[in-house]
């Protein structure tokens, strides 16, 4: 795997883990529900996008 290969899923994770950090944190706080439900969803899709590329 070249450089970019190995760079970008490392990056997405890192996003997905902002995601889920602020999808729990508008869900508890009562901010928007179906921002902070859209969130954690996008999170899951962009890790499950991760797998299947490094599969």
């Amino acid at each position: 795997m070249n450089y970019l290969g190995s760079t970008l899923p490392a990056i997405a994770m890192l996003a997905a883990f902002a995601l889920i950090a602020g999808g729990t944190a508008l869900l508890r706080r009562g901010g928007n529900r179906r921002q902070g439900v859209l969130m954690l969803v996008m999170a899951v899709v962009l890790i499950g996008n991760v797998v299947i590329a490094t599969i």
